[in-house]
């Protein structure tokens, strides 16, 4: 036993991979879209989405982005992501990463479309946006690792370090605002590299502020209760168990270890890359528990201290992170998928360790965890701006654009799509 605590806490301790910040990130770039104002305005239309929410200024050219990144082993891969950028702004441009939420299809669809749009949203009011693929998705290499928070952190850093190369080429200008959000995984990502570089490339890049979306930052606690209820999103805990066994090992490389039958033998193809997550939902079990075998639920369940599995999700959860910057947390009590308690045990164990400046948002009390998202990326957008307009800490946002806001909320019902 004493073995193999010690190897535990080497695994977890040395777990860290990052590339030399002198050698060259940027692999190739290209002209992937140009969005014209008439485009997003007509889009727009067709939301519902007021014209005083959202200032469509500039033309945004969005280029797909290869860079280099690291494997868990400290292997040289390749990683992608889009970069959306404001043409002709004439002036320097503050800077965001958008973190994407949960997909395991490999791959890039050929036409813009869903967290997109909210990445255009910024763009056309003069921000310069990333949005990393995550090591494993869009053309990168290897397979996506989900919810581990060094493989996210690095693929956004590692992605800075690339558009800070991109940007020379393009003759582009940076203000010294950096932002960081995402939604739903992209939440937990957010904070990731949040971490990642107040840990390790506080030399190299200053986090403005955060804000974090309907995001489970308390995969160990609130979040871990949905293994035992009907769920709708099954495929989230062998996503997770896949991407943690290969950094941590866990598990010997036998399914039939972890899961029942007939899962033990259709899960190592389930995560290839080639399914949608609707794809696997339909071929596992209504409550996530059920796939898996009944000692590990209940060592799970008992807390016993020979089960990592308990632990090395609690590494990878916020819920014992001190933030140095501003932090905003938007959630939606309605949220099917990410329980919104994830929010709010999060602010509140940060401020017990004495982060000063974070605070949860409530984007709606009515809506599900996809309409969630329109509005608490707009949230994100108005606590970004205040800080465009001179706010040290961060404010709520323009009061104005807060009213035109909630009359929004009136006009799109609730529900969960």
């Amino acid at each position: 036993m004493p073995q193999f605590l010690a190897l535990l806490f080497l695994l977890l301790s040395t777990s860290a991979f990052a590339l030399d910040k002198d050698s060259p990130y940027l692999i190739s770039y290209s002209l992937y879209k140009t969005i014209t104002q008439e485009e997003l305005e007509d889009r727009m239309k067709k939301n519902k989405v007021p014209k005083s929410l959202v200032k469509v200024k500039y033309v945004v050219d969005v280029y797909d982005v290869t860079y280099k990144t690291c494997w868990h082993d400290s292997t040289c891969i390749k990683a992608s992501g889009l970069y959306f950028v404001p043409r002709n702004v004439g002036k320097d441009l503050p800077q965001v990463v958008y973190h994407h939420g949960t997909s395991t299809k490999k791959g890039r669809d050929k036409n813009i479309g869903g967290e997109d749009y909210l990445c255009i949203g910024l763009a056309v009011d003069g921000y310069a946006v990333l949005k990393p693929d995550y090591i494993g998705l869009g053309h990168g290499e290897r397979f996506h690792i989900y919810q581990n928070i060094e493989s996210e952190g690095q693929a956004s850093v590692d992605m800075l370090f690339a558009i800070r190369e991109l940007d020379k080429e393009l003759g582009l200008q940076k203000t010294n605002q950096l932002f960081l959000t995402g939604y739903s995984q992209g939440g937990h990502a957010t904070l990731a590299t949040n971490k990642v570089i107040l840990d390790r490339y506080s030399k190299e890049f200053t986090v403005t502020a955060s804000s974090a979306n309907s995001g489970a930052y308390d995969m160990a606690g609130v979040q871990s209760e949905v293994m035992f209820k009907e769920y709708g999103h099954p495929f989230y805990l062998p996503y997770l168990i896949t991407g943690l066994n290969e950094v941590y090992k866990l598990f010997p490389n036998d399914p039939s270890l972890i899961y029942k039958p007939p899962y033990d033998t259709i899960m190592a193809k389930l995560f290839d890359g080639t399914y949608t997550f609707g794809q696997i939902n339909r071929m596992l079990p209504k409550v996530p528990k059920d796939m898996i075998r009944d000692s590990l639920v209940a060592l799970f369940q008992n807390n016993t201290a020979e089960f990592p599995l308990k632990r090395i999700l609690e590494e990878n959860s916020f819920m014992n992170w001190k933030p140095e910057n501003p932090v905003q947390l938007c959630y939606c009590n309605n949220d099917e998928q990410v329980n919104y308690k994830n929010a709010l045990v999060a602010r509140d164990a940060m401020k017990r360790l004495g982060a000063k400046h974070v605070t949860a948002r409530n984007a709606g009390r009515k809506y599900g965890h996809n309409k969630c998202a329109i509005f608490a990326s707009m949230y994100s957008k108005l606590y970004f701006d205040s800080f465009r307009n001179g706010s040290k800490h961060g404010r709520r946002g323009n009061v104005n654009k807060r009213f035109m806001l909630a009359l929004a909320k009136l006009v799109i019902k609730p529900g969960k799509s």
